[in-house]
């Protein structure tokens, strides 16, 4: 954090801005933001809660612009912004990229029984699962934005068969193996769910105990998205019957993941933090783009 402080504060300060920077790991409380946001001009939203009782808070001070830093906007209460006259946008496209390489690292540990392996050599063991080649595997990737798109380019060099799924999309081109479909359609072909589409009503537990049902015995499922695109209780209990096979989960249904979680005693799965976007290198390009951003609201160009 210190080392990224070093590089965008120059920026504000070049621009006349004092930044106000709570030290926090994820997020901070809407109890927090309620006491923070009426302080200051302008915010910087990472995956705090922007709900309206915060916003109606920030607009009765002397709040007048925010920027989603990222793409995700589900925690941005966007009604309430344009009914209090607050200008807000998002920093699409910045590391799409990055989230792509951990979906796709994903992939290969759970085909390959990589983290199991670790653990067992940790442990004074010598494992040698029988891993699952990729190629003629089918992948069922779900959402076809700028990570979708990145990430069916890495599962196709892996000579995967992808289906896409997006409603958004109405063309995924030449690709005789590259194949838009509708959800749930065709789950019972794919070896591995790959999810990395917004946070949405109609997404919402699109994963659920009636879709698995529908997946195929020994399926894996990897998420990069949002966490409550999936119902974790369905997991767990797919995990549990060995119906799933292995899960790489990047986001959860709560983050952080509370310890009590059984996720976190399941030997198929494997867990990361919400942290699959961040390199320097994307961490720079987000936040000089928020930045950039910003400041132009403020000063009346944005």
């Amino acid at each position: 954090m210190l080392g990224q402080r070093a590089h965008f504060l120059p920026l504000l300060d070049a621009a006349g801005v004092q930044a106000v920077m709570p030290d926090v790991v994820q997020t901070l409380t809407e109890d927090e933001l309620v006491a923070l946001v009426p302080d200051v001009d302008g915010w910087i939203i990472g995956d705090d809660p922007a709900t309206e009782r915060v916003l109606q808070a920030g607009r009765a001070g002397r709040l007048r612009a925010a920027v989603k830093w990222g793409i995700g906007t589900d925690n941005v209460d966007l009604d309430a912004c344009r009914r209090l006259g607050i200008d807000v946008v998002n920093t699409p496209g910045m590391f799409g990229r990055e989230v792509a390489d951990i979906a796709m690292h994903y992939v290969v540990a759970l085909a390959r029984g990589t983290v199991a392996i670790d653990r067992g050599v940790r442990a004074g063991a010598w494992p040698k699962p029988a891993g699952m080649s990729l190629a003629g595997r089918t992948a069922a990737l779900v959402g076809y934005g700028d990570i979708g798109r990145q990430i069916a380019r890495r599962l196709r060099v892996a000579d995967m068969v992808v289906h896409v799924h997006d409603p958004a999309v109405q063309d995924v081109g030449d690709d005789p193996d590259l194949v838009l479909r509708r959800w749930p359609e065709g789950l019972e072909d794919a070896d591995v769910l790959v999810f990395a589409c917004p946070l949405t009503p109609s997404s919402h537990h699109m994963l659920d105990a009636t879709t698995l049902a529908l997946t195929r015995p020994g399926v894996m499922v990897v998420n990069v998205g949002r966490g409550p695109v999936i119902d974790q209780r369905a997991l767990e209990a797919a995990l549990g019957s060995g119906h799933v096979a292995a899960a790489a989960l990047d986001v959860f249904e709560e983050e952080p993941l509370p310890l009590d979680n059984p996720l976190r005693h399941h030997d198929g799965v494997v867990l990361g933090s919400h942290n699959s976007s961040n390199t320097v290198d994307a961490v720079q390009r987000t936040n000089q783009a928020a930045i950039t951003a910003l400041l132009g609201f403020l000063r009346g160009t944005g």
